[in-house]
């Protein structure tokens, strides 16, 4: 992709009402626009990042077995009546409206835009599920939620609308519940470690509710981070603050002078739901000895754009964002200084040969900007390599290349290039 071609365009102006880092940043960069508070659009070099950091989680469920599938947003309001979540006094972050029933404006029946999916998956598992050989199932999805939320003022870490990786797994026993219930954990460790978050990322126990003594959120520290957690760095565990107690301590065999406290932000969770919904819902099969049971559940959740605000968050300098190389939307910035025959077709010949060894190049083509513009711009984006083709680095046919996340400039010949950053 050449810059010219980006109809986004990056700016110096701080967007006066956002007081988050990762909103600014990734506003002045033209990777999100705002809506509205807590609304934000992914524009395409955004978008891009996404789909990166989407396309890690989806391959660590796929490899544990899930399938992937999109429910609607909308939901009916008497399925959500059935396990008493509808009501706002309850839960108070529906959106809801209703259907035009053809006899005046919105007068048919009442709908909600979905804020989780428990309910609909698990009536919608009924079709499927009968027997004991048509278990286990780990079904997810990337789906858009709605929460109104009370507080959005943390860019797209907390967001009104926003999209969830949500899976949930149905299983004959609890014992069987269990197994996988460790294979996701360890699933959701991979995932982290792989879009850069695995060292300050910590698996951390929290309320398990009414069908286990925990679940586990994975918290991630960040001096914006809405929680408090103590960590023991041995062990790489954290306890929520809501469950630290002496009792638990002690069944965790951790002593409050080995925990650090800690601000940070819950970037995924897990959850048992044991027969919650599948009682509610009726959702039962047939065992091998012919006896009747309830499902058990599990819920598994991540926020991927709440992840891409926790990673600018936290790898973000004076200078603008620095992406993680797995989620970068390119991996090379390439700019081209100068605007002679020599250094035109020297830019063009490294963009092509860079393109074709498959390396993703956002190639800065401009003619009408100045050099510091396009380092500025370079620093900004975040890319995590920058290499520069100029009138001096051609007297020894080489490029200035230079990490984004490194001082030092290194001049290199194209195949060292090339093998550098692909």
């Amino acid at each position: 992709m050449k810059v010219s071609q980006l109809f986004t365009k990056t700016t110096k102006n701080v967007p006066a009402d956002e007081v988050s880092k990762n909103a600014r940043l990734l506003i002045q960069a033209g990777y999100i626009h705002k809506e509205m508070a807590g609304v934000y659009d992914y524009l395409p070099l955004g978008l891009t990042v996404l789909n990166n950091i989407i396309q890690v989680i989806r391959e660590e469920m796929n490899a544990i077995g899930g399938q992937e599938l999109s429910l609607s947003s909308l939901q009916p309001k008497d399925l959500w009546e059935k396990t008493g979540r509808w009501d706002d006094e309850l839960v108070d972050i529906w959106f809801k409206t209703r259907m035009h029933s053809g006899e005046g404006a919105h007068q048919g029946p009442e709908l909600g835009l979905a804020w989780s999916h428990e309910e609909a998956l698990t009536a919608l598992m009924r079709n499927h599920i009968r027997s004991y050989k048509d278990l286990p199932v780990y079904a997810y999805q990337f789906q858009t939620k709605f929460r109104n939320e009370l507080r959005s003022k943390s860019g797209i870490m907390r967001c009104r609308e926003f999209i969830m990786k949500d899976m949930y797994s149905f299983s004959r026993s609890q014992e069987d519940h269990d197994v996988f219930y460790e294979q996701a954990k360890q699933a959701y460790i991979k995932i982290f470690e792989r879009v850069g978050l695995g060292d300050i990322t910590y698996v951390t126990f929290a309320s398990g509710g009414l069908f286990s003594k925990f679940s586990h959120e994975f918290q991630t520290i960040t001096d914006v981070g809405e929680d408090t957690v103590y960590v023991h760095e041995g062990k790489k565990i954290a306890i929520n603050k809501e469950v630290y107690t002496d009792e638990v301590l002690a069944d965790l065999g951790v002593t409050k002078d080995e925990l650090v406290e800690k601000r940070a932000v819950e970037v995924g969770n897990i959850f048992s739901l044991g027969s919650r919904f599948s009682d509610s819902l009726d959702l039962k099969f047939t065992d091998a000895d012919g006896t009747e049971k309830t499902v058990i559940m599990g819920c598994y959740g991540i926020g991927p754009g709440r992840v891409m605000g926790t990673i600018v968050e936290h790898f973000a300098d004076d200078k603008g964002i620095v992406w993680p190389e797995n989620i970068a939307p390119y991996k090379v910035y390439l700019v081209r200084l100068g605007e002679s025959e020599a250094v035109l077709a020297e830019a063009d010949g490294l963009y092509e040969d860079l393109t074709k060894a498959g390396a993703l190049v956002l190639y800065d083509d401009r003619s009408d900007a100045r050099a510091g513009e396009k380092f500025a711009d370079a620093d900004l984006l975040g890319i995590p390599y920058r290499v520069v083709v100029s009138e001096k680095t051609l007297v020894n046919k080489q490029f200035e290349v230079k990490k984004r996340t490194e001082q030092e400039v290194h001049m290199c010949d194209r195949d060292a290039v090339i093998k550098m950053v692909v």
